[in-house]
């Protein structure tokens, strides 16, 4: 039985409950601790010691940034390996996270791969890796890092991402209510997003927007969307071009026109963010877009 132990810190259930399966499916034995926020995470860090931290920046209460900080400023935590498990990507944030002390990055959306290549080389830094490793299946130990996840991709460094296997074509369902809808366009005045999954960026057009979800189109690429993908939506609104980077997951994949080959597909994606911030925003938002009619208030 494996003595090492992780601390999983997220405001988001479905966050940490993705961590803690890819944690164990590998690494059978390892001890999992988590936490809804940073404060939470500070409490049990006084109480109980941990091998490494995987912790979210954006939380309620006390943010990623300040647990890491706080985590420095204390002697018995100063080496253990922290990493930000993020969807911030911009350089002035990863700066200021180096700054403050971080060991390494995983951006969101992640992969079960990109989750464990920085797991296992957390823990070989800090010597705790050996006493995985008859645990861990072999075919992990070899896994490289994704480009699109790694510490030099969000500094600005280029790497070339791989090429993700294609998924079955029986996902996409065709839906009898979109077989009178017109097939959306960049043009065509509705709300404008990114939708950031493991695979790529894919642009998209908003539908419907609350606070709990939003019904998406976008266009059809040789790879589908998985349903419970883990994935991050980027809208920008407003005069000052204001940006939110919303976690969640697919929920739903549907064909957009009544089809098998449909170009266009219909995801709904669900919310997983509890920070009341990301909260005002999108009741911003919904109330501009639905003055503008970009979209339907209500997924």
């Amino acid at each position: 039985m494996s003595k090492v132990s992780v601390l999983v810190v997220d405001d988001a259930t479905f966050i940490r409950d993705l961590v803690k399966k890819g944690l164990r499916d590998h690494f059978p034995g390892i001890q999992i601790e988590e936490a809804i926020n940073g404060r939470k995470a500070l409490q049990m860090l006084t109480r109980k010691p941990v091998d490494l931290i995987l912790c979210d920046w954006e939380m309620p209460e006390m943010s990623g940034l300040e647990l890491l900080s706080w985590c420095r400023e204390q002697d018995s935590l100063k080496i253990v390996p922290f990493i930000m498990v993020t969807s911030r990507g911009d350089k002035e944030n990863v700066v200021q996270a180096i700054q403050a002390g971080v060991s390494d990055f995983i951006g969101k959306p992640f992969s079960n791969e990109q989750l464990i290549t920085k797991v296992k080389k957390a823990l070989s830094r800090a010597g705790k890796l050996q006493a995985l490793a008859a645990s861990a299946p072999p075919k992990m130990l070899s896994t490289g890092a994704y480009a699109n996840d790694s510490l030099s991709a969000l500094t600005g460094g280029k790497a070339d991402a791989p090429k993700p296997a294609s998924a079955p074509a029986a996902q996409a369902v065709p839906t009898p209510a979109a077989s009178k809808t017109a097939a959306p366009s960049a043009s065509s005045g509705r709300g404008q997003g990114q939708l950031r999954l493991p695979s790529g960026t894919m642009s998209c057009v908003i539908k419907a927007l609350s606070l709990k979800e939003a019904l998406l189109v976008v266009k059809r690429t040789e790879v589908l969307p998985q349903v419970l993908e883990s994935a991050v939506l980027d809208l920008e609104q407003g005069e000052a071009a204001e940006t939110a980077r919303l976690n969640g997951y697919l929920h739903a994949v549907a064909a957009f026109e009544p089809k098998p080959d449909s170009e266009w597909l219909q995801l709904t994606f669900k919310f997983v963010d509890r920070d009341p911030q990301k909260l005002d925003y999108l009741s911003r938002l919904i109330a501009h877009g639905t003055v503008q009619k970009h979209f339907v208030p209500g997924a």
